[in-house]
């Protein structure tokens, strides 16, 4: 694996504050390993990326750090607190936004909102100030008392966002929070997540699109096969000459895939 996270300091053996750090994290589904013995490290604030090709065990790793999923074996720590042996600290802290997004289809978005911030134990007053700020910026006040089953995905998503937000996270998860989402509503979504990270807040999201990545993140983790393969600031991983595309795609061994075999696709037998 190549890793530029390891170095002297007094925080888990690195050189910075951690926002997430995990330690031989694993998990098998049946006679599948899905996560091998995941050494993940995210430093505390701006944009990190999770990269990596369909079934590389981003999901899972993402659910086993924010307390959806229990790990088989391994540790994992958020802000410094366990996820496990202190989950109600570990959950005050963090956001999530994961890929199956599930929401109280018959609420509004409105009252989904007040939902989630009296769960939260966020005083009634002051959530409806944040419901308010968040629907606005988020561009959804002339939707804001409509049923959440009528919202588009795009329209989803950032209500999902606004709630994971509610309550002030310092740690936010998103599972490809922008896929099916319209250029407007996904340039919203990337303007909300910069003033939040702007206050020293972290953002650790899972992308196919490398592109989108390359643009956002400061640091950037790419797994294979239930592994970290590489992780580390983005211009190091990605090194000089390179698209994070290209190294990607070395380090995954994709290079050359689809170019042998198939000679008859595009000819006519008519």
């Amino acid at each position: 694996m190549t890793d530029f996270a390891s170095g002297d300091g007094a925080s888990g053996g690195s050189g910075f504050a951690e926002a997430v750090r995990t330690y031989g994290l694993f998990k098998r589904f049946g006679g599948q390993i899905a996560v091998a013995g995941v050494d993940l490290v995210v430093p505390r604030g701006g944009f990190a990326g999770l990269v990596g090709p369909n079934g590389a065990g981003k999901t899972t790793t993402l659910s086993m750090i924010t307390g959806l999923l229990v790990p088989d074996a391994g540790s994992a720590t958020v802000g410094g607190a366990d996820v496990w042996r202190d989950p109600v600290a570990v959950k005050a802290r963090v956001g999530v936004l994961p890929e199956g997004l599930r929401l109280f289809e018959r609420l509004s978005g409105r009252e989904l909102l007040l939902y989630n911030g009296q769960i939260r134990g966020i005083p009634r007053d002051e959530v409806a100030r944040r419901a308010e700020e968040l629907l606005k910026v988020m561009d959804l006040l002339d939707s804001a008392d409509k049923l959440v089953v009528d919202y588009s995905t795009g329209m989803r998503k950032k209500i999902a966002l606004a709630a994971a937000l509610l309550h002030n996270p310092a740690v936010l998860f998103l599972d490809k929070p922008f896929e099916g989402v319209d250029p407007v509503s996904a340039n919203t979504l990337v303007e909300v997540l910069r003033r939040y990270t702007a206050s020293g807040s972290t953002v650790i999201f899972s992308s196919h699109v490398m592109e989108l990545v390359e643009r956002l993140c400061d640091w950037v983790s790419v797994m294979n096969q239930g592994r970290i393969v590489a992780q580390g600031p983005l211009a190091q991983v990605r090194g000089a000459g390179a698209t994070l595309n290209d190294t990607f795609l070395d380090l995954v061994g994709a290079r050359g895939n689809g170019e042998e075999g198939l000679s008859w696709l595009g000819s006519s037998s008519a």
